[in-house]
């Protein structure tokens, strides 16, 4: 039987075969044995870097291997590698290696490289994550939200929130609510309890939370380092490890508290929702 681990290489073998071709990322979570959604976030937990970020990144320097060492046109590399115009194709090299393709194939040229990922896990002992798992009745939020795509939400999500800081609309913002689309793109909602008797605000929306186990994380600290702290650790090495319980929906959910007057004070919660297996 595989351990996650191979059937997480696995996925990464299936994107490196398909290079030149299309590798789909629904597949790639198919082979790990995740969802889209929760493939995205472990990818770029372990890895550092988002999937489309990983494929641009290798396609870039298996490209100037070849513009570099052999003869191939840069049109024909440009195609190779999804590109559909020497243009596109020549400003992203130019992006990722600085310097254009015809000046990769120059003597010395300076090129950058991405080599293939391997997976490995190392224990570090000494970091506590405090969590519980609770059965939740449903619930409903009301707020705002935005599409987002994996490879740019990191940057935009603090513009969003910043957005909504200069006009709330009586937003408290108790919620971020993140719900997979595709896979690639995702809504997040900044949102509170919907209460029925209050009239929404223009361009508020309604989102019904199922009910069920969630797996409830405490983040203690100024933010958003104590938030994104705990969770690249969920991502990373609590949910691949977690035993007897599997992700139980394509959502997730930020919850917040009052501020502190000292930021180091400051609690907020992570919480994933989970199936028990059978």
């Amino acid at each position: 039987m595989h351990s996650w681990i191979e059937d997480f290489q696995q996925s990464i073998d299936y994107m490196e075969e398909n290079l030149t071709g299309n590798p789909d990322t629904g597949e790639a979570a198919r082979i790990a044995g995740l969802s889209p959604f929760y493939f995205q976030r472990i990818f770029s937990a372990l890895c550092g870097m988002s999937v489309g970020e990983y494929i641009r990144a290798r396609r870039m320097t298996m490209a100037a291997q070849e513009l570099s060492g052999t003869k191939i046109r840069v049109i024909d590399a440009a195609l190779k590698y999804g590109y559909d115009s020497p243009d596109s194709f020549a400003k992203a090299f130019q992006k990722f290696h600085g310097i254009t393709p015809s000046k990769a194939r120059e003597a010395g040229a300076v090129l950058r490289s991405l080599a293939s990922l391997h997976v490995r896990v190392t224990l570090e002992g000494g970091k506590m994550l405090d969590y519980r798992i609770v059965e939740k009745e449903p619930f409903t939020i009301a707020g705002i939200r935005r599409r987002f795509h994996s490879d740019t939400s990191y940057q935009e999500i603090p513009l969003f929130w910043d957005a909504w800081q200069t006009d709330k609309k009586g937003l408290m913002g108790v919620f971020g609510y993140c719900q997979d689309m595709d896979g690639k793109e995702f809504d997040y909602w900044i949102a509170d309890l919907y209460t029925p008797w209050t009239e929404l605000p223009e361009g508020f929306e309604t989102a019904v939370i199922p009910g069920g186990l969630w797996a409830e994380f405490r983040c203690h600290g100024a933010l958003p380092d104590s938030l994104q702290s705990v969770n690249t650790q969920i991502w990373s090495e609590w949910l691949p490890s977690l035993k007897g319980y599997s992700p139980g929906g394509n959502y997730s959910m930020e919850v917040y508290g009052p501020l502190t007057e000292n930021p180091d004070d400051y609690e907020c919660f992570i919480w994933i929702p989970l199936k028990k297996e059978s």
